[in-house]
């Protein structure tokens, strides 16, 4: 009589190689081992600062000449901020990862993507919004501008097109076209009005010029 183990005794679930209890103890130490892995991977370096979610920071905003003091999250965007938390929808959100341009603001006169800018990164600076242009209930000569030359379709593009030829203007006050192109080049309009925005950079240069136009 032969001692060798014939693979067809017993039951069928070990006929075919792999039982049912084997089958599931293997699952859940694939499992445990992937949630320990996972544990691992989350866990900051030793002695690095953890900053919770939801944990805020008291940090004072200067915006269109006033001075707000607020309580914000390290992880809120300055776009977030003016719009959620100070009213101010002129700066509009578009793409959020800073390749649209529709949520321009200046920061110390430099037109900033706001959806890339931290409010945090932001605190202690001059901020400069859409609203921040207007003169009393008036338009600025900017914004004049931009409704002299029909610069907008849609319109959504257009507040952050204006923020990025005002702080143009305000470092060149007479730049050429080529100039204007290339200062407008970071914010895009997909109803195509190029033409029109170039020429309304044009004439805010020359409405800046006039006596008072200046800001």
């Amino acid at each position: 009589m032969s001692d060798a183990h014939d693979p067809t005794d017993g039951p069928p679930e070990a006929r075919r190689g792999v039982s049912r209890r084997g089958f599931l103890s293997s699952v859940g130490t694939g499992a445990f081992t992937a949630a320990a892995a996972r544990s691992v991977a989350a866990e900051p370096p030793s002695g690095a600062p953890v900053v919770q979610a939801a944990e805020r920071t008291k940090i004072a905003l200067h915006v269109n000449g006033r001075r707000h003091e607020m309580l914000v999250e390290p992880r809120w965007s300055l776009a977030y901020v003016l719009r959620e938390h100070l009213g101010l929808t002129g700066t509009k959100v578009g793409c959020e990862r800073g390749e649209c341009g529709a949520c321009t603001v200046l920061i110390e006169d430099v037109p900033r993507y706001a959806c890339l800018t931290l409010a945090v990164e932001a605190a202690g600076a001059n901020i400069t919004t859409l609203e921040g242009l207007m003169i009393g209930e008036e338009l600025g000569p900017t914004q004049q501008a931009f409704l002299e030359e029909d610069a907008f379709q849609c319109g959504y593009c257009t507040p952050g097109q204006i923020m990025a030829v005002e702080g143009m203007l305000r470092s060149d006050a007479d730049p050429s076209l080529e100039e204007i192109q290339r200062g407008v080049s970071g914010n895009l309009c997909r109803c195509g009005t190029y033409a029109h925005i170039f020429r309304a950079a044009q004439r805010a240069a020359e409405l800046k010029q006039e006596p008072g136009g200046a800001r």
